[in-house]
């Protein structure tokens, strides 16, 4: 048996250690890479992030590539668990931790904070998203025009709120925004950005839209985990009585979906138009563009027991205009709402959605 050989059969045997069978960053199964410098098994994707960082990390194919006596050694005396206990020490509960589904900017800034920068290796360390105020510019999105403009932005703890300003010297804010309103979410494709970031807030009992990003994949990434520490210290003093563990769900979250679907009116007799969906919890939101700063309007879905329903196919004799043939109808205890999608897959993941929430029993609100 050659040396390589050898190695490769030795990495396969370490890899069936516990922890060791998933990505030591963003939980991937099947792990086909290695830092042989930290003694992590990574994925494919976490791997071209360890590359960025040489200094810190050396990674090497598990299959490909030639491996010494001395790094299999290394991987099997440390391993994902042992290095986990090192790296991940002290994370903060409410420090988002990326899976593979999350974007490139929140994987590459975790793997930095965490190798890099060693932010959670010691208990006690002082954190920027910590601060008790957080100032500084974000490139934010005009609402009529379009355009990315220099906003000065001001979180604060003891205030409990947001607030952004259109000039940097401005004495009132252009908004004000409550911290147990806001929800934010990495949306590098919609913006057009790889660091974009949408913060959805309530205005006026509607929900209004920024969309925002910063140079810099830690600045952005930072604001991101600074509004999640503050809205969790706002959470423990309006629920004096609930654990982390309750609270942190409440934080920010991922939509469940978004895409294009088309819809028709109230009277259902209106042609069908074509709007961008977002479903957000039990809220379904359609805007006429993906970046509009305000829903056109929502529906809400609530649970089977309320008599709210989702249905593929439209009702007999619905006029269907458009190009897109894949009905659904949801039914509310108000009336009918009748969509249809491109693609028979697309039909089929919304309706696995919206069945999904309507099975849910409804969750106590802090919004």
């Amino acid at each position: 048996m050659s040396t390589n050989e050898r190695a490769t059969r030795a990495l396969k045997e370490i890899l069936q250690k516990p922890g060791n069978d998933v990505c030591a960053d963003c939980g991937a199964l099947d792990p086909g890479w290695g830092s042989c410098s930290l003694g992590v098994f990574i994925c494919l994707d976490c791997s071209g992030i360890h590359r960025n960082i040489p200094e810190i990390s050396k990674v090497k194919s598990l299959r490909l590539s030639h491996w010494e006596d001395q790094e299999v050694q290394f991987m099997a005396e440390n391993g994902n668990g042992l290095m986990k206990a090192k790296y991940e020490a002290d994370v903060p509960v409410y420090y988002y931790k990326p899976t593979h589904k999350d974007c490139q900017v929140l994987r590459e800034q975790w793997i930095r904070a965490k190798y890099e920068r060693k932010e959670f290796s010691k208990p006690g360390k002082s954190l920027t998203y910590e601060s008790e105020t957080r100032e500084g510019t974000l490139m934010k999105r005009g609402r009529d025009n379009g355009q990315f403009l220099n906003r000065r932005f001001v979180l604060s703890e003891r205030e409990g709120n947001l607030k952004y300003y259109t000039k940097y010297d401005a004495k009132e804010p252009k908004a004000v925004i409550k911290v147990d309103t806001i929800n934010a979410t990495f949306q590098p494709e919609k913006i057009g950005n790889p660091n974009g970031l949408q913060i959805t807030y309530l205005k006026d009992y509607s929900t209004r839209n920024i969309f925002v990003y910063h140079d810099s994949g830690k600045e952005i990434v930072d604001w991101f985990n600074s509004i999640r520490a503050v809205q969790l210290q706002y959470l423990r003093v309006a629920f004096p009585g609930a654990t982390d563990a309750e609270l942190v769900p409440k934080l920010t979250r991922n939509f469940v979906k978004e895409g294009y679907m088309e819809k028709t009116g109230p009277r259902q007799t209106e042609g069908f138009k074509k709007r961008w969906f977002t479903l957000d919890q039990r809220r379904l939101m359609y805007f006429k563009d993906p970046l509009d700063a305000f829903a056109k309007g929502e529906v809400f879905l609530g649970n089977n027991d309320n008599h709210y329903s989702a249905s593929a196919g439209l009702p007999p004799g619905t006029h269907c205009n458009g190009a897109w043939q894949y009905g659904i109808t949801i039914e509310t205890p108000d009336r009918s709402f009748l969509f249809t999608c491109e693609t028979e897959s697309d039909q089929l993941d919304w309706l696995k959605h919206f069945k999904n929430v309507s099975l849910k029993s409804h969750d106590y609100k802090h919004k």
